[in-house]
């Protein structure tokens, strides 16, 4: 910490640090010993309180955490470090109305300082709140001191670029690429802000850039982002060569052993039966949320802003409260009755408990509206449970081709996710898992998840909005058919895509590297899943 507090007495402040070092030796049950002790003779010192909320933080508690923080910035207000560390703390339980409070707080107390301005920013980025950010992150370059620094751009420019603002994004790039021209994110996020034509394009400087590149995070940004303009030029054959170098570079750096996830897919099929759920109870009945699942890249943000357009319907984003809730509940059975695992475990919950727990957090990321887009993709990993503790919501699936739901996650360079998508191999076995366990939870819920084709939203884009808004019981309204109106931030891979009025051109995508793709055909082929011509079979 920064700041600056009453000064402690010489034996408590070498207590107070030996608090802190058992906190990093990550005996955090001694610091908290530390600070309990040093609270009965300093009730509300702030450092103390502090450490306090640090132990706590790390033994779980993220209540008593809090409670802590709280009185540090009672004791000791208008310190930024503190209220930033509590705002987390806060989005951390799902208390977001409490959290934009406190954000708020910490921004004005940032002033003008780069570092303070870029970490409440980054905080409301992480709250998926980029019109919050975007103010901080332009204060924060205004100053002399932060002007030269390249992250402080790079957020900026990112920030701009989910906003909709790519002419603004293009030139906060061009200052981190003049201050560190190898900059990865950069480089690529230039490359997708938008499509690349014969006369404005990058392609020349990205091949003389990736002549120079040493590291291999470097390497793997330029050969996306290269990729990425090549397709969008026309030019196949060099767009897939760029492609391949990239993701088997970035599969040697990440792994993609996907028999994790495969294996949590499988048990989930065979424990989570429609029997083995309602055991569970009655979930709760309140209504708002709308889940849109599927496999990433598969059309779930043109569907998300094309409902998002109904009014009183907000778009919430890939909010991950419905997974918090299960591995908190799972986390509380699993820790009285530690046999067998957390799918098993969160069969133990209360349903009930579980839906409204959802309903609390998530009602706060949407204040004001009656319904809100869930659009975390991998929400289908949880949709028996969704249907137990939330059966008011209806659940809409999105599918698509198999080969171009393939190919689309393949050319996506992701930050943290994914990880198994830069190998065919592995991609192609998430993707028969996750659709083995569709069609187990439609075996298990008959009627309850309704199944929406990506090609047929793109080319019959009204039949379609009209099933999706009646499933849902909203009447019919022509805004549906305009997403590229929606003002909405879009915080994900596709921001750039959904900008534009609803086309047709990745239907069929993937026929143009069919070729380098026949590893990942012949795969789905032997699982029935597409026939020898890469064509989609009846499931």
């Amino acid at each position: 910490m920064t700041q600056t507090f009453s000064p402690l007495p010489p034996e408590a402040r070498g207590r107070l640090a030996q608090g802190f070092a058992h906190l990093r030796a990550g005996d955090a049950a001694a610091a908290l010993a530390i600070a309990d002790a040093l609270l009965a003779d300093l009730p509300g010192h702030p450092e103390v309180l502090y450490l306090r909320s640090e132990a706590c933080a790390a033994e779980g508690d993220s209540a008593g955490a809090i409670r802590a923080l709280e009185g540090a910035v009672e004791a000791s207000p208008g310190q930024w470090v503190l209220l930033l560390k509590l705002s987390r703390l806060l989005l951390g339980q799902r208390r977001r109305v409490a959290f934009r409070e406190v954000a708020a707080q910490a921004a004005s107390a940032a002033g003008t300082d780069p570092e303070a301005l870029f970490s409440v920013a980054r905080a409301y980025l992480a709250a998926d709140q980029p019109a919050d950010a975007l103010p901080l992150l332009e204060r924060a370059v205004a100053n002399p001191m932060g002007a030269g620094h390249p992250g402080l751009w790079q957020e900026l420019a990112t920030t701009q670029f989910f906003l909709g603002d790519s002419a603004a994004a293009e030139r906060s790039i061009a200052k981190v690429l003049a201050i560190t021209p190898m900059a990865p994110g950069a480089l690529h996020l230039r490359s997708t802000l938008r499509r690349q034509s014969p006369g404005s394009n990058h392609v020349e400087d990205l091949r003389a850039r990736l002549g120079r590149a040493q590291d291999p995070e470097s390497r793997v940004a330029l050969l996306f982002a290269l990729a990425k303009e090549h397709e969008d030029l026309g030019e196949n054959e060099a767009a897939f060569a760029a492609l391949s170098d990239g993701a088997r570079l970035r599969a040697a750096r990440v792994g993609g052993d996907v028999s994790a996830e495969v294996g949590v897919m499988e048990r989930i099929a065979r424990r989570h039966t429609a029997d083995a759920l309602a055991a569970m109870g009655d979930g709760d009945p309140g209504t708002g949320p709308l889940f849109v699942i599927g496999m990433p890249r598969s059309g779930t943000t043109l569907l998300e802003r094309m409902l998002g357009r109904v009014p009183g319907v907000a778009a919430a984003g890939e909010l991950l409260d419905f997974k918090l809730v299960v591995g908190e509940a799972a986390q509380a059975v699993h820790a009285t009755m530690p046999r067998g695992d957390l799918v098993d475990a969160v069969l133990r919950a209360q349903a009930g408990a579980m839906g409204a727990e959802y309903l609390r957090g998530a009602r706060e990321a949407v204040p004001g509206s009656p319904w809100w887009l869930d659009k975390t993709p991998v929400n289908f990993l949880y949709a028996g449970l969704i249907r137990q503790c939330l059966p008011s919501a209806p659940i809409l699936h999105l599918t698509r081709d198999p080969m171009d739901a393939c190919f689309a996650v393949f050319k996506t360079l992701f930050g943290q996710a994914y990880p198994f998508s830069y190998r065919l191999d592995a991609l192609a076995d998430y993707y028969i898992a996750y659709r083995r366990l569709m069609a187990h939870w439609h075996r298990q819920f008959p009627g309850r998840i309704l199944d929406i084709p990506y090609e047929a939203l793109v080319t019959d884009t009204e039949t379609q909005a009209r099933r999706v808004l009646g499933f849902c019981g909203f009447a019919w309204t022509d805004d549906v058919l305009q997403p590229e109106r929606s003002t909405a931030p879009s915080t994900t891979a596709s921001a750039a895509q959904v900008r534009e009025p609803i086309h047709r051109r990745s239907v069929g995508a993937w026929r143009r590297h069919a070729a380098g793709l026949e590893p990942l055909r012949a795969r789905l082929e032997a699982a029935g899943l597409v026939d020898d011509r890469g064509d989609p079979l009846p499931h």
